[in-house]
C-alpha cells in the first residue's frame, strides 16, 4: 500500500521494567487485587467455557453473583492484554473473547433476573397463552462480534407479544408484560452496567432503541415494525445494519429472532437502489465531527482521536455501509456485519476496487490495534492517543516500531488513505451550475421560473408542462430543490455540446414516473458521471430509453466506466448467481418470490450492460448477439437447476432433461427483447419420468414468463416442438428422434427441417448433448429429391412473403427480395441439399461462415457466397439500429442497392 511502512523488526527501546503487558496500569491493578485468581483462567485466548469456570470458582469461593461477574471479567482482560501485547495475538481473537464475554454475561444476568421476577410476578404470557420471548439485541462492534476490550455495549431490548403474566404462586402480582421486561431491562443493567468494588462487566447504552432515552426501555416486534414504517430515520438503517440478538441463548433462532429479522432486513435494506443515504450519512458524519470538536475545544490532546477523527475507524465503517445498505437490498450477499468480511464483499460485487479495499482493511486492523491499545493503559472507553511520551512509546514496541516517530507515520498514512477513500464515496456530488455559462450567481433551483429561464428549445417546452404537473407539485422541497439542480446541470451540458437536447428531453419523459422515487434523483445528483452516461444512452436511440423507464434500477450499472470495456462472461454470471442463492438461502429468504426478483434483477443488469457497450460502440452487432445468446443460456442453466431443486416430486439428483433451442436462440443471435424458440425432451426411463419433467417445464416456463414487480425474462415459443402447438410440451429423447428422422407415421415437415439446421442442444449432459448432434446431422445429411426439395422452400418463402407489405420504393431489410430471409433460406437449402456430401455444412456456425464454406467448397460461383455475407452483415446492422431507434426496418431501395443485389444473386445462384 503506497505510503505504508512495514513494523520495523528492532528490539524495542528499554522502558525499564515495565514493557509489553507489564507496563499499563489497568493491567498492574487488576494484578495486585487478583493475583490469588489469575491462575484460574486456562492458558490460551478466553472462550464461553473458560469464562464459565472462572465464575463458578469464583462463587464457590464466596463472591456474590455481581462481584464473580466483574472479576471474571478484570481476569478475562488482563489476559487479553497480555496475548496482544506480548505474543501479537490477532485482533480477530481479541475481538471475538470480548463478544463472547458480553453474550455470556448477557445470557447469565438473563436467567437470574428471569428467575428472580418470574418468583413475583410470574410467566408473561402472549394471547395464546404460550410465554412471550424477551431478545437481547447487541448493535454496533457487539453485534458484529468485533467488540473492544473497553467497550460499551449498544443493546434494544425486543420482545415478541404483549400479554400480562400469570401472577405468582400466590396468583398476585400481575402485571403487563411490558412493565415485566421493563424491569427485567433495569434488572439487567445492574448485574452488568453498575459500578460496584470490583468494577463493571460492560458499560450499557440504550440511546439507539426508538425514540432513544425517551422510548420504553423494552418495546415489542409489534411497536418496532409500526416505528419503523413510520419513523425510522435514515442513520438507523446503518445502527440496525449491525444488529443481531445476542442473548438469552434460547432466544437465537427462536421465532422471536425470527420476527426481528423479517422487519428489519426491508428496514436497513430497502428494494431499489437507495441513494438517499448519501446525504444522511453526511449528515451524521458531521454531527460527529462537530460533536468530537467541542470535546476537543480547548483541549487540543483530545482532538488526535483514532475513531471519530479525519481518517478514523468510524470512516471506514461508514464508508462500507454506505455500499452495503446502498445495494444491499438486490444483493444480498453484501448483507453481512464484521466490517472486514463486508469490506471483501463489496470488493467482490465490484463496488470498490480490490487494492482499496485491501487498503481499507490494513488501516481498519492497524487502527483497531492502536485503539486497543489506548484502553489497555486505564481500561477507560476512550480513542484518543495519549499525550505521555512514555505511554506513546509503549504504544509503538507493542505494534512492533523502535519509536513513537516511525509508528505515528504509519498511523498518519493509514489515516491519509481512509480519508482518501471516503471522501471519494462521499465527497458528495461536482460543483453544480455555477451562474450557468456566467450569467451570474447560481440560480435558485427551486423557482421553476428561474430555472426555465435557463433552458431552451424542445427541452424548455418539454418542462413547462411539470409546472402544473401532479407528481411534481407533491414534491418535498429537498426534492424540489434537487430535481432543479438536476435541471440547471442537464440544461448546461445541452448549452456546451456535450450532451443532445433530444437526451434531455428522453430524460424528462423518463425522470416524470419515477419523482416519487426520490433515490433516483439523489443517484444521478451523487454521481455525475451516471448522469452524463445516461444521458448519452438516452440520447443515442428511443429503446435504451424505453428500457430504462421499465427497469430504473439498472442506472447504477453506469457508475462504473471499466464496465464498458467488459463483456459477458457466463461461468461468472452463473457463479454470482448461486452465490447470491446461498446468501438468501442463509438468511431463509430463498423462497420462490426472492429467487425470481434475483433472476430478473441480474438479467436486467446484464442486457443493460450490454445496450451500454452498444450504443457507445465498444462491441458489434454480431457481439451483442453473442453475449445476449450466452446471457440466455445462463437464465436457462440457472433457472432450470433451481426449479429442479425445488421439484417435489424429482425422483433423482439430477435430471435427464434437455433443452433445444431453435430460431436466434439457436442460432445464438438474440437480439433485445427476442423470445426463445425451444423444445423440452426428456432421457429417463423411469416410470415416473412424464409426469416429473412435465412439472418441471411447467414451472420453468413460469418462472422464464411470470411478471413479478421485476418485470420477465423472456417470452417462449414451443411452437416447433413435435406436432407443434397441438403436440406434448415435453418428449423423450426417442419419441423426437423418431418425429424428425421421418420413423412412423408421425413425422416433421420441411420447414421443420428447415429450423433444425439452426438448432442446438442448449442445456443438457454430454451424452444427451452428443445424441441430439447425432440427430441433427442425421436429418439435414438424409438424401432429399433436390427439386422437391427446392419447390417446397421457394413455396414456404412465398407464404411468407405474401405475410408481409412492402411500400413501392422501400426495402424490407428482412422481407423483400434479395433480403435477409432470401438469404437464409437459400442457407437452409444448402446444407439440406448438400452437406451429405460436403461435411463443412453441417455445423450449426451461422449464415455468414456457411455462405463462406458454401463457395469455397465450390456450391456458389466466383464472389456470390463472400458478397451474401457481406450483405447479410449490412442488413443485419441496419436491422439492428432500426430496432434501437423503434423505427421501421423499411429503407430506401438506394440505400441497399449492392446489398439487395448480393441477395438477389444468391437466390438466383441457388433457386435458378
Amino acid at each position: 500500500m503506497s505510503g505504508i511502512m512495514t513494523p520495523l523488526d528492532a528490539a524495542p527501546a528499554a522502558l525499564g521494567a515495565s514493557t509489553g503487558s507489564a507496563y499499563p496500569r489497568f493491567g498492574q491493578r487488576v494484578r495486585r487485587r487478583y493475583a490469588g485468581e489469575l491462575a484460574l483462567l486456562p492458558v490460551g485466548v478466553p472462550r464461553r467455557a473458560a469464562m464459565q469456570s472462572v465464575f463458578d470458582s469464583l462463587r464457590h469461593g464466596g463472591l456474590d453473583f455481581p462481584g464473580a461477574l466483574r472479576a471474571t471479567r478484570q481476569l478475562v482482560l488482563e489476559r487479553l492484554l497480555a496475548l496482544d501485547c506480548d505474543q501479537s495475538c490477532p485482533l480477530a481473537e481479541v475481538a471475538a473473547s470480548m463478544t463472547e464475554l458480553a453474550e455470556w454475561s448477557l445470557d447469565l444476568a438473563f436467567a437470574e433476573s428471569q428467575h428472580s421476577l418470574q418468583e413475583t410476578h410470574g410467566v408473561p404470557l402472549g394471547a395464546n397463552g404460550e410465554a412471550a420471548q424477551l431478545c437481547i439485541i447487541g448493535m454496533g462492534k457487539l453485534g458484529a462480534r468485533e467488540l473492544n476490550v473497553s467497550s460499551d455495549i449498544d443493546l434494544i431490548y425486543v420482545y415478541d407479544q404483549d400479554g400480562e403474566t400469570n401472577g405468582s404462586a400466590q396468583g398476585r402480582g400481575r402485571i403487563s408484560n411490558q412493565e415485566f421486561f421493563a424491569k427485567q431491562v433495569r434488572a439487567i443493567y445492574a448485574l452488568v452496567g453498575e459500578s460496584t468494588e470490583h468494577g463493571f462487566v460492560f458499560r450499557v447504552d440504550l440511546a439507539l432503541r426508538p425514540n432513544g432515552n425517551s422510548g420504553p426501555a423494552a418495546v415489542s416486534l409489534a411497536a418496532l415494525e409500526e416505528y419503523f414504517q413510520v419513523q425510522g430515520r435514515e442513520w438507523e438503517r446503518f445502527a440496525w445494519l449491525k444488529s443481531r440478538v445476542v442473548a438469552p441463548r434460547a432466544a437465537i433462532g427462536s421465532g422471536c429472532a425470527q420476527g426481528l429479522r423479517a422487519i428489519i432486513v426491508p428496514f436497513v435494506f430497502r428494494r431499489y437502489l437507495d441513494y438517499n443515504v448519501f446525504d444522511a450519512l453526511r449528515i451524521l458524519h458531521r454531527q460527529i465531527r462537530e460533536h468530537a470538536a467541542k470535546r476537543s475545544a480547548g483541549h487540543p490532546e483530545r482532538g488526535n482521536d483514532v475513531k471519530l477523527s479525519r481518517g478514523g475507524i468510524r470512516e471506514i465503517e461508514f464508508t462500507v455501509q454506505l455500499l452495503q445498505v446502498v445495494r444491499g437490498g438486490q444483493f444480498p450477499e453484501l448483507r453481512t456485519r464484521p466490517t472486514l468480511s463486508a469490506l471483501q464483499r463489496v470488493a467482490r460485487a465490484g463496488l470498490m476496487p480490490q487494492s482499496a479495499a485491501d487498503n481499507l482493511a490494513q488501516a481498519y486492523v492497524f487502527l483497531r490495534q492502536v485503539e486497543h491499545r489506548i484502553q489497555y493503559l486505564d481500561d477507560q472507553q476512550t480513542h484518543v492517543l495519549p499525550v505521555n511520551d512514555d505511554d506513546l512509546l509503549w504504544m509503538a514496541q507493542t505494534m512492533g516500531f523502535a519509536n513513537t516517530h516511525s509508528f505515528l507515520a504509519q498511523l498518519d498514512a493509514h489515516r491519509e488513505c481512509v480519508a482518501h477513500e471516503f471522501d471519494a464515496l462521499l465527497g458528495g456530488a461536482q460543483p453544480e451550475c455555477k451562474g450557468c455559462n456566467g450569467k451570474g450567481a447560481a440560480p435558485d433551483a427551486s423557482d421553476f421560473e428561474v430555472l426555465l429561464g435557463h433552458t431552451q428549445g424542445k427541452f424548455r417546452e418539454r418542462l413547462s408542462t411539470w409546472q402544473t404537473h401532479p407528481r411534481v407539485l407533491a414534491l418535498r422541497e429537498e426534492s424540489r430543490a434537487r430535481l432543479g439542480r438536476l435541471i440547471l446541470r442537464t440544461a448546461q451540458w445541452v448549452a456546451e455540446g456535450k450532451v443532445s437536447e433530444d437526451a434531455a428531453v428522453r430524460l424528462s419523459d423518463w425522470i416524470e414516473p419515477l419523482l416519487r422515487r426520490e433515490s433516483y434523483l439523489a443517484l444521478l445528483l451523487e454521481r455525475p458521471n451516471v448522469h452524463e452516461r445516461l444521458l448519452r444512452m438516452l440520447g443515442a436511440a428511443k429503446w435504451p430509453a424505453r428500457y430504462l423507464m421499465q427497469h430504473p434500477g439498472v442506472i447504477d450499472e453506469l457508475a462504473g466506466s471499466a464496465m464498458l470495456d467488459e463483456r459477458f462472461d457466463a461461468t461468472e454470471f452463473e457463479a454470482e448467481m448461486e452465490h447470491r442463492r446461498k446468501a438468501l438461502a442463509a438468511s431463509g429468504e430463498d423462497d420462490d418470490e426472492a429467487l425470481l426478483n434475483l433472476l430478473r434483477r441480474a438479467h436486467h443488469a446484464e442486457v443493460f450492460r450490454t445496450l451500454a457497450r452498444d450504443v457507445e460502440g465498444r462491441i458489434t452487432v454480431e457481439q451483442v448477439a453473442d453475449d445476449l445468446s450466452a446471457l440466455a443460456l445462463s437464465i436457462l442453466r440457472t433457472t432450470t437447476r433451481w426449479c429442479w431443486e425445488r421439484l417435489k416430486n424429482r425422483h433423482r439428483p439430477d435430471h435427464r432433461f434437455a433443452v433445444i433451442a431453435y430460431g436466434k436462440l439457436g442460432g445464438l443471435e438474440l437480439g433485445y427483447g427476442s423470445d426463445l424458440d425451444i423444445v423440452f425432451v426428456f432421457d429417463d426411463e423411469d416410470d415416473r419420468a412424464f409426469e416429473v419433467y412435465g412439472a418441471l417445464i411447467r414451472k420453468l416456463i413460469n418462472w422464464l414468463t411470470v411478471k413479478t414487480g421485476e418485470g420477465d425474462l423472456y417470452e417462449i415459443d414451443t411452437a416447433l416442438r413435435p406436432n407443434g402447438n397441438s403436440g406434448l410440451l415435453i418428449t423423450s429423447f426417442d419419441a423426437y428422434a423418431n418425429y424428425q428422422q421421418q420413423r412412423g407415421s408421425n413425422a416433421a415437415w420441411t420447414w421443420e427441417h428447415q429450423a433444425m439446421t439452426r438448432a442446438r442442444c442448449v442445456l443438457g449432459d454430454a451424452a444427451m448433448q452428443q445424441r441430439f448432434e447425432a440427430v441433427r446431422e442425421a436429418v439435414i445429411t438424409t438424401p432429399r429429391d433436390t427439386a422437391a426439395l427446392r419447390a417446397e422452400i421457394m413455396d414456404m418463402r412465398a407464404k411468407v412473403s405474401k405475410a408481409r407489405t412492402v411500400l413501392d420504393g422501400q426495402f424490407d431489410v428482412k422481407h423483400s427480395a434479395g433480403g435477409m430471409v432470401d438469404i437464409e433460406f437459400a442457407v437452409q437449402y444448402l446444407v439440406l441439399s448438400q452437406s451429405a456430401a460436403h461435411p463443412e455444412l453441417r455445423a450449426n456456425v451461422g449464415n455468414i461462415a456457411l455462405l463462406q464454406r458454401a463457395q469455397a467448397c465450390g456450391l456458389l460461383s466466383g464472389h456470390t457466397g463472400d458478397n451474401a455475407a457481406l450483405a447479410y452483415r449490412t442488413l443485419r446492422q441496419i436491422q439492428h439500429r432500426a430496432r434501437l431507434n423503434e423505427e421501421p426496418t423499411q429503407v430506401g431501395v438506394e440505400e441497399v442497392v449492392v446489398e439487395r443485389e448480393a441477395g438477389l444473386a444468391l437466390w438466383q445462384a441457388v433457386f435458378g
